[in-house]
């Protein structure tokens, strides 16, 4: 029975000392990953930008965070709050540098990098939807959903029309110009789906707002053809006829007068790539 006891109690102590070693090592692993205690706001902005360089998002991420929480007032603070949304931006996490950009825009309006800001929130808009799925599909841009494309849009315009000395400015606007031209396309495309299932009022209506929208886009000489085929379809003949006065005033050498030109058929009824 002595011999159990003294099992018993070695046991014991033999837990009792590996629960402390645990406890201890654990406040050792806390403390050193804690590392930050000390740093004052000058350290953690240094430490998060360099992060922010060597392409360490994540890590970067972290850094402001406890940059803003623990110094939310000053110039390191609001330069963080900045930062951090180019990092969440480069880390893949769209709605998070999107929330962080706004919100900068919102609390400073008038910093003198607000303008990035702006640029920053199109960009991410821009980059929405351009990673390996879609490359791998080999989808038209076009086709995808519009609504980062417009919001990528207004954002740039916003810039180039609150800001149009901006450094960023340059570069909106010919992203802009590739974004009216894709935001047409899609109309386009959507007008040319609803034609061919023979949804000719949802075809026209598609038409026009390419037209209406995006004037200057080129893909506006497909919507007009279509509002011609569509409306001949209809058998609305007055609205026929003045949408393909407009489009040969506009499109003289248009590729769709190619076929029946000299036909006893209306040119528009021969072309069969619809």
């Amino acid at each position: 029975m002595r011999a159990v006891s003294f099992i018993k109690r070695s046991v014991a102590v033999v837990a009792a000392c590996l629960l402390v070693a645990s406890l201890l090592g654990g406040c050792a692993g806390l403390d050193k990953a804690d590392e930050t205690t000390t740093w004052n706001a000058q350290k953690l902005y240094s430490e998060a930008k360099a992060s922010l360089n060597d392409g360490s998002y994540e890590q970067a991420i972290k850094y402001y965070e406890k940059l803003e929480a623990k110094y939310p007032y000053g110039r390191y603070a609001q330069q963080a709050q900045l930062e951090s949304a180019y990092a969440y931006y480069k880390n893949a996490d769209t709605a998070q540098a999107l929330a962080a950009a706004d919100r900068f825009i919102k609390l400073h309006p008038n910093h003198p990098n607000v303008d990035y800001a702006y640029y920053l929130r199109g960009l991410i808009n821009f980059n929405d939807g351009e990673g390996f799925l879609s490359s791998v599909s080999r989808q038209d841009v076009s086709e995808r959903d519009p609504r980062a494309a417009r919001e990528s849009f207004e954002s740039f315009k916003e810039l180039t029309t609150r800001y149009p000395e901006s450094r960023y400015a340059a570069d909106a606007e010919r992203r802009m110009a590739f974004l009216v031209n894709n935001l047409a396309r899609n109309e386009v495309h959507v007008a040319r789906y609803y034609y061919r299932r023979g949804a000719y009022v949802a075809a026209v209506a598609r038409a026009q707002t390419a037209i209406q929208n995006y004037p200057q886009a080129p893909i506006v000489e497909e919507a007009m053809f279509i509002m011609i085929k569509g409306y001949d379809a209809l058998g609305l003949n007055d609205l026929r006829d003045d949408a393909e006065r407009v489009m040969r005033a506009n499109f003289p050498k248009s590729e769709y007068y190619a076929r029946g030109l000299d036909k006893p058929e209306p040119w528009w009824r021969l072309w069969q790539a619809y």
